[in-house]
């Protein structure tokens, strides 16, 4: 029986890495991945996270910061085609202080009303985003990954964010910055702020590379962020690469992000510019 049950499991694996690399292009080498669901012991309890990695070998480990819906199946997705390119993901739940597992809104954000669960939204995004929730949670997720098999503790981490979780990425890569060399934030919210914890003031602090994408009406919205962020980076003495995308709204990379007024936030060819930007970022900077 346990011999059957592990080949039903290494088949799903199978199947699910077959899938996954078919769309993802042909950039991906097609290795199969395992996933499962680990907890993580930090200074405020335990964390429940998504750990997905190729079925063998040692890899440069990410860590994915989830958008402000959280940990759900287009999470997991993300890490799987990471970590079908050569990677051992962690995607943690970074509402477990207050919301329970992960999913904690449900597991498909596409299907969630905005309005119907702002009142809950809130106090589930400030318990991650208090000062010291991140400088406690990252150095935990990454003692965690450098005492795992799958991780190559040689080579340097990185780390990816999408909205809320842009400003995540730069207090990570803040909180361990001699294990953290590549960081990427995707239409991320609150970057630059006028408060003395703004993201962007944590720059000197920061070794890692670092890349912005930006949504339009993001930079609609606070033009001088960009600039800001280029000066912070560039006075820091690490430039960091920083684009908009002209033509995508925010939460563009996301596959399933709500619809907006004006129909689908989720679009797909930059989206996949997006994923080559962030790739090619991992390809240089995780060694």
């Amino acid at each position: 029986m346990e011999n059957d049950e592990l080949t039903r499991r290494d088949f799903v694996s199978m199947t699910v890495a077959a899938g996954l690399a078919a769309a993802a292009g042909a950039e991906l080498s097609a290795q199969q991945v395992t996933e499962t669901n680990v907890e993580i012991k930090t200074p405020d309890g335990t964390c429940d996270c998504a750990f997905i990695h190729p079925v063998s070998g040692a890899h440069p480990a990410v860590i994915i910061w989830p958008d402000a819906f959280g940990l759900r199946t287009s999470m997991r997705d993300m890490a799987k085609r990471l970590a079908m390119a050569g990677y051992t993901v962690l995607v943690p739940n970074p509402f477990y202080r207050v919301g329970g597992k992960a999913p904690v809104l449900g597991d498909d954000a596409s299907k969630i009303s905005f309005q119907e669960i702002r009142p809950k939204l809130t106090p589930l995004m400030q318990s991650i985003q208090a000062d010291g929730a991140v400088e406690k949670d990252a150095p935990a997720f990454i003692a965690w990954l450098d005492m795992q098999k799958q991780v190559d503790p040689k080579k340097k981490i990185g780390t990816q964010g999408y909205c809320m979780g842009g400003a995540l990425v730069m207090r990570t890569a803040a909180a361990v910055p001699n294990r953290v060399g590549a960081g990427a934030s995707f239409h991320g919210g609150a970057l630059v702020t006028n408060n003395p914890n703004s993201p962007h003031l944590l720059a000197p602090k920061i070794k890692a590379h670092m890349y912005f994408g930006i949504a339009t009406n993001d930079d609609m919205t606070q033009p001088d962020a960009k600039v800001k962020l280029k000066e912070a980076f560039e006075a820091a003495k690490n430039p960091a690469d920083i684009e908009v995308y002209s033509m995508a709204q925010h939460g563009w990379c996301v596959p399933d992000m709500p619809a907006g007024a004006t129909g689908p936030i989720y679009k797909k060819d930059d989206a996949e510019k997006a994923w080559a930007k962030l790739t090619a970022l991992y390809k240089s900077a995780l060694v």
